[in-house]
């Protein structure tokens, strides 16, 4: 099959585009015929190297962590999906492998496709959309009623975030360039703030949850807005100790992991509020109850370009730009 395949970290280096061995299933996984893929910054990130302490993954490596397509073939102990399901998924880290012609994704990672949305559109959503489901549900038990901060409102994270905390009757705000102010007005956001002309630590108080997606400065300033009881969840880090022991990380990183995120936990303690780092996880579990929300009409996938397989490459660099508005996709089939 035709894939792209990283060998070595590199920040300038695009990835090699050529023929590999097409997986072979084992007993609890299906093959999946890849339709789409969605790009990710986290796809950037490990091509450069900034998860190797974390990810220890062998070369040469498939990235790709987003996934729509058709079950071709699946293993004998697979009871949920048949050949010919249309499907989507964020396979497990180690598991990855999305910027190919097939991939094979063990079958609890795996949820059939939202009917009422395409091959691109589904292949947008699992990573981001599992990455608010648990930030909202596990990290930051957010109630109706209450008030949330997004950052970087016409992101991939952001676009899903909005509409998941209106559909669970939340007050949003967000942060984004004043020429985005309609895209996410029209998502769903309460409050709109443009982050190029004011500093949104004036604008707003008495928040219960903030989901951080940027620097460190902006975490800190995150903190200040929130009421005690408040929760920061951040997926940019930096990562802390209880991330570390869930991991099963080395001494030598938990200690770093304690080390870089003292700070912002000595600044949690003080203002009364509860900081916690997300590394998102695989689920098809939650990715069956993000369908359901899609073809409910409660959640809606927001594309900003799609690329064909043949510019994949281009496709990370323009992820890489931060100039998207939504999701960026490869259409692979």
């Amino acid at each position: 099959m035709k894939a792209y395949t990283l060998n070595r970290y590199s920040k300038t280096e695009p990835l090699n585009f050529g023929e590999v061995a097409k997986p072979t299933v084992k007993p609890n996984e299906v093959l999946i015929e890849i339709h789409s893929a969605g790009i990710n910054q986290l796809d950037a990130k490990i091509k450069t190297g900034e998860f190797k302490m974390m990810l220890k993954y062998k070369m040469p490596l498939i990235l790709g962590h987003d996934v729509a397509g058709v079950v071709t073939e699946v293993g004998s102990n697979v009871k949920r999906f048949k050949i010919g399901d249309e499907v989507y998924s964020r396979p497990a880290d180690y598991n990855i492998g999305g910027f190919a012609e097939f991939i094979a994704v063990d079958e609890s990672d795996v949820a059939l496709k939202p009917k009422n949305i395409s091959m691109d559109e589904a292949a947008s959503l699992p990573l981001v959309a599992l990455t608010v489901w648990q930030a909202f549900f596990e990290k930051g038990n957010l109630k109706k009623g209450q008030k949330v901060f997004i950052q970087a409102g016409s992101g991939g994270v952001g676009t899903i975030a909005i509409q998941l905390a209106k559909h669970l009757g939340a007050f949003v705000a967000t942060t984004t360039s004043k020429g985005n102010f309609e895209l996410v007005k029209n998502l769903g956001a309460d409050v709109a703030i443009d982050y190029k002309s004011q500093d949104f630590e004036n604008e707003l108080k008495d928040y219960d949850l903030v989901l951080n997606s940027q620097d460190a400065k902006t975490l800190e300033k995150s903190i200040r807005i929130l009421k005690r009881g408040g929760k920061a969840v951040s997926i940019s880090g930096p990562p802390d100790p209880s991330f570390a022991k869930e991991m099963g990380l080395s001494w030598f990183l938990k200690f770093v992991f304690n080390l870089i995120s003292k700070k912002v936990r000595n600044q949690a303690k003080k203002a009364g509020i509860t900081y916690n780092f997300l590394f998102m996880k695989a689920s098809g579990k939650q990715l069956a109850e993000v369908t359901k929300l899609v073809e409910a009409g409660a959640l809606k996938p927001v594309l900003d370009k799609v690329f064909r397989f043949k510019e994949l490459n281009d496709a990370l660099d323009y992820v890489n730009s931060g100039r998207a508005k939504g999701k960026v996709v490869v259409r692979v089939k």
